[in-house]
């Protein structure tokens, strides 16, 4: 007999049996069991007696007594005095109106049940007695609310207090029951709000608040509930869960929310729950997954989201649920499966998405459900399904229980469920297959894997198989006559378009049937409502029953939110064909929003270029500079580029990140640029240290001060302390960074102070010039030769001044009727190598030929008014003594005036010989012709060894002919004979040391009659001496570039005189 009973059964009638004897020694002992109750071992059964108090006299032997179930209103204490073993005590479903006095029994009882009474109030006093409680029920009393004096210190683990009317909680009422309390159950009440930390109990584990009226959750209101294990929270309607809802409650596993009137899933209310395990939102109103909604969930094992308003599972929706079990999104309206939406589930057993409407999804995507390796059970029934595809379920190698059930499957292909090789139950019931050539291969295949117990399917097409199941139709009768699916036959094609333009996309299939057909265009796998589509339906050929239909898609003035992947489906009763997927991009030319500014600053300091352009597709930002990708400062990464702030940093600029910067948008449609000019400001400083020089009497010194600074500073020269005063000997160059001293002398030793400037501050460095005192050289015959020579020049140039001034209108009208008879072009190439010494840096000479005449800017000695000292460098130098040479001091200074009167460098354009050899006189046929100019100076009508003149003279000069061009046409001044030319080789020139330069007369073809003509170089008064009344002041150098077609002669030129001897013939236009 006991082993057909059950085992709780068994159980039941084995305790009871066991108890018999126990009963009965405690009769003797403590006590009759009461007549009107049972007794089973130390329990009194005294329940459902209608009792209004209590009868008799209980037993001490009682341990657990019932009561419940009566009529009693008032439990007299003297009844249980003398119940020292009582430790449970039923009263629940009596008429108490207050928790009983029990007397001294109640420091013993651990469980007091109480539920179902009129108990209105919970009162401190009331419970104190029962210092051993560990068990209370409260549940289906009136009590309305629980204030902070309810409880007293109890060892309390269960409190039950459902069914209530408690509407508020004050805070601090669960205080007393911190230490012990684990379970707490308040569901059915009236709680519409939970304050926030209301629940200080860290030992709690479990917290039950269904069917209340909490509408909203705010933050922390769980906060102090560290140990909590589960939340129930269905029925509620709570609508909206703030963000930290349930902080702190990192250790809970299990979450119910189901039946509220949620509208999304965010990790806002989510954060937290790094343990939970369990999620229930069924039956919510949830419609929307945030991408990032399931960070702090990571270890949820249970998802139920049935029965809600999801339309759409986006590839975000569960990313980061990797340890997922079981998802069951059953109920809901989704439409749309995005690509990838199942990547990340690799643990996921089941899946559950049964009615829904995802039929497209299983008709044309490739492998919707590949991501899920280990998958178990897939429900899909009630899709509306209506054909699968080889490629529908491909990824499901581990699959065991599909169910296809609730489709109207028209269609299956061949070896579509093929991949699953673990499939044991396959459930498919179907009335409307087309039982062609296609589906011959399904009968024997579901008999080969015993699934036909599972399938309930029968033929819609043809007509003679109507209604017949496909088990009972012959494999001969599956054939393929006709085609009453669509088949497509024009496919839409992919396109790129420019925003507001108007695309079209055109699709066509063929059809033999004539159920109506339906046509639909989707984007990005979702329907188009409110397209503007145009239907056509035509026979493909005459007498022939296929018919073709045409849908036409027009979009009207696109726009980047109509890029996206389109697509059409044409449908009848037989099935639904799809097209291939065509891509729409549209295009516009990038626009800048910031653009690069000129930027002005220091050097050190950051530049700071913004760029940031917008277009379609985003165009992409690249800087350049100065036409080119090499960065002084991206090599010495002080480049910084900020993409997200669209920014572009220059940190601790140098002159060499000076210029022009570019930023290119580009993208698909186009690129524009924009520019910015970058200047960088730096203080005037040395690049090379001051050195002192030391050069012997009558050789040349050059002091350098290689100035840096940006702008470029301004040079001055002092000496001494004072004004630099200028002679014929002094000579500037590279922007006055270089002092020439030709023949120097005693008087020109002492202190020079090189001074640069620019709007940023001043520099001055000083500079020690020594002159050592060198062999007397006007010793012997030459002495008294050279004094005589003074006189007898100061007496040629007072001749020649007169003469000059005699003779000058006849210079102007020569002047004229020369310019109008010239009818050859005259242009002068000077092709010597700049040499220059080894120390002055090479990149000086970019700043201007060491010929290039320079003003010196000396302040006065009494410092309240400048003066401008022009310096009188003429491209050549004469001789200041004797025909028969010059004292040749050799100092090692040569090296120094050879590159500082390099040939080069000045503006003559004839053959220099040295003047620092002696006897160098120049013959008649020591120049070479330089086209049709004459590369010997003519005749200057003044003794070449005058001195200094106290009165600036004007002298003509007449062009003379080369060789090359015929006989040179020779005239003569005032003061000089008619019928003789002046001495053609009375001056010197060269370049101090350097051997005679000679120019290759087939290097310079005499130019032909419309020739090009090169800039020529034109020195106006380079003479003007510092108290002259020059009539042009400036640099003294012009660069005239005159029209290769016009006609351009040798003209003459004014030239005043202050003590120069002979000056270079040039070809260029009238000084003004």
């Amino acid at each position: 007999m006991c082993a057909l009973l059950p085992p709780p059964l068994f159980s039941f009638f084995f305790s009871l049996l066991w108890a018999l004897p126990i009963a009965a020694g405690r009769t003797g002992d403590g006590g009759a069991c009461l007549s009107a109750c049972t007794c089973a071992g130390d329990l009194l059964d005294c329940s459902a007696l209608r009792w209004k108090r209590v009868r008799g006299e209980i037993p001490a032997w009682v341990a657990h007594l019932d009561l419940s179930r009566n009529k009693l209103q008032l439990i007299d204490a003297i009844v249980f005095a003398k119940l020292r073993h009582l430790n449970e005590l039923k009263l629940n479903n009596n008429e108490l109106d207050s928790v009983p006095d029990l007397g001294p029994c109640s420091s013993n009882i651990t469980v007091l049940n109480l539920a179902n009474n009129r108990i209105s109030k919970v009162l401190l006093e009331q419970l104190q007695p029962f210092q051993s409680l560990e068990i209370l029920d409260l549940s289906n009393n009136n009590v309305a609310e629980l204030r902070a004096t309810s409880f007293p210190a109890l060892p309390l683990k269960f409190l039950f207090m459902n069914s209530n009317r408690i509407s508020s909680l004050e805070p601090g009422c669960f205080s007393n029951l911190s230490a012990t309390l684990q379970v707490l159950k308040l569901n059915r009440n009236r709680l519409s709000s939970i304050p926030a930390k209301i629940f200080q109990l860290p030992n709690l584990q479990h917290l039950e608040l269904n069917r209340n009226r909490v509408k909203r959750v705010d933050g922390l209101a769980f906060h102090g509930l560290h140990s909590l294990k589960s939340l129930k929270m269905q029925r509620n309607g709570i609508g909206k869960l703030m963000d930290g809802a349930f902080w702190g409650l990192s250790n809970m596993e299990t979450l119910q929310l189901e039946h509220n009137n949620l509208t999304e899933v965010s990790k806002g209310w989510l954060y937290g729950l790094l343990m939970l395990q369990q999620l229930q939102l069924s039956h919510n109103a949830i419609a929307r997954i945030r991408p990032d909604a399931w960070e702090f969930c990571q270890k949820l094992s249970e998802l139920d989201l049935a029965s809600n308003h999801l339309t759409r599972l986006e590839e975000s929706s569960f990313s980061g649920l990797s340890v997922l079990d079981r998802l069951d999104i059953s109920d809901n309206r989704v439409s749309f499966i995005a690509d990838g939406a199942f990547r990340g589930l690799s643990h996921l057993q089941t899946l559950d998405l049964r009615n829904n409407d995802i039929s497209w999804t299983i008709e044309d995507m490739n492998g919707p459900f590949s991501a899920l390796d280990h998958l178990r059970q897939l429900f899909l029934q009630g899709n509306q399904i209506r054909s699968i595809t080889k490629k529908s379920f491909s990824g499901l190698d581990t699959l065991m229980h599909l169910d296809l059930s609730n489709n109207a499957i028209m269609s299956i292909q061949v070896n579509a469920f093929s991949q699953m090789k673990q499939l044991e139950e396959l459930h498919l019931n179907t009335s409307s297959l087309l039982c062609d050539c296609q589906l011959k291969w399904l009968p024997p295949w579901v008999a080969e894997r015993r699934f036909a117990p599972f399938i309930n399917a029968s033929c819609a097409h043809p007509q003679v198989l109507k209604g017949r199941s496909v088990f009972a139709v012959d494999l001969d009768d599956f054939v393929c006559d006709d085609f009453p699916k669509p088949q497509i036959t024009v496919q839409p094609e992919t396109q790129s378009a420019l925003r507001g333009s108007n695309v079209t996309f055109v699709c066509s299939a063929a059809s033999s049937s004539d159920s109506p057909m339906t046509f639909a265009w989707k984007k990005d796998n979702e329907g188009l409502s409110d397209a503007e589509v145009h239907n056509e339906a035509h026979l493909r050929a005459r007498g022939a029953d296929v018919t073709e239909y045409t849908t036409v898609l027009h979009l009207r003035q696109v726009d980047f939110a109509s890029e996206g992947k389109y697509q059409c489906v044409i449908s009848n009763h037989f099935g639904s064909s799809y097209s291939n997927k065509a891509k729409l991009t549209v295009n516009m030319l990038p626009t800048f929003t910031k653009m690069p500014m000129d930027l002005t600053i220091r050097a050190g300091a950051t530049a700071r270029l913004e760029c940031a352009a917008t277009g379609h597709p985003a165009p992409q930002i690249a800087w350049q500079k100065d036409g080119g990708t090499d960065f002084p400062a991206a090599r010495e990464r002080r480049m910084h580029v900020m993409p997200e702030d669209d920014v572009f940093f220059i940190v601790d600029v140098t002159p060499e990140d000076i210029g022009v910067y570019s930023c290119t948008a580009q993208n698909v449609a186009g690129a524009i640029s924009a520019n910015a000019t970058l200047t960088v400001l730096e203080t005037p400083s040395f690049l090379r240290p001051l050195v002192d020089r030391t050069v012997a009497r009558g050789e040349t010194a050059v002091l350098q001060c290689i100035a840096g600074g940006s702008p470029p500073p301004r040079l001055n020269w002092t000496k001494d302390g004072g004004p630099l005063l200028l002679t014929e000997r002094h000579f500037f160059a590279a922007g006055n960074q270089l002092l020439i001293i030709v023949d120097s002398a005693e008087a020109d030793a002492g202190k020079y102070t090189c001074e640069m400037s620019n709007p940023l501050g001043t520099e001055r460095g000083n500079v020690r010039l020594g002159v050592l005192p060198g062999p007397n050289c006007e010793s012997g015959p030459n002495g008294a030769a050279v004094e005589e020579d003074g006189w007898t020049t100061v007496g040629i140039v007072i001749i020649a001044v007169v003469c000059c001034v005699v003779g000058t209108s006849l210079v102007w009208v020569v002047i004229i009727y020369h310019t109008r008879r010239r009818n050859e072009d005259c242009s002068v190439t000077n092709t010597d190598e700049t040499n220059l010494p080894a120390d002055i840096p090479s990149y000086l000479s970019s700043q201007g030929t060491l010929a290039e005449r320079q003003d010196a800017y000396v302040p006065s000695e009494n410092g309240s008014s400048h003066q401008f000292m022009a310096s009188s460098v003429g491209g050549f130098y004469s001789t200041q003594k004797d025909m028969n040479g010059l004292c040749h001091l050799d100092t090692g200074s040569e090296v120094d005036m050879e590159a500082a009167i390099d040939p080069l460098l000045y503006h003559y354009q004839g053959a220099f010989g040295s003047l620092l050899r002696r006897g160098n006189v120049y013959s008649a046929d020591s120049s070479e012709a330089f086209r049709s100019c004459v590369a010997e100076p003519g005749p200057a009508c003044l003794d070449s060894y005058g001195g200094s003149l106290t009165h600036p003279r004007k002298e003509g000069h007449r062009p003379r002919r080369s060789s090359l061009q015929g006989p040179a046409e020779l005239r003569s001044c005032e003061g000089c004979p008619a019928d003789a030319d002046c001495p053609p080789g009375t001056a010197f020139m060269g370049t101090f040391g350097k051997a005679a330069w000679r120019p290759q007369a087939d290097a310079y073809p005499a130019p032909g009659p419309a020739g090009a003509l090169r800039a020529v170089t034109l020195l106006e008064n380079p003479y003007t001496a510092v108290d002259a009344d020059s009539e042009h002041e400036g640099d003294g150098v012009r660069s005239l570039a005159r029209d290769s077609e016009a006609e351009l002669g040798c003209d003459v030129y004014e030239q005043p005189f202050d003590g120069e001897r002979t000056g270079a013939y040039r070809c260029g236009a009238v000084s003004t």
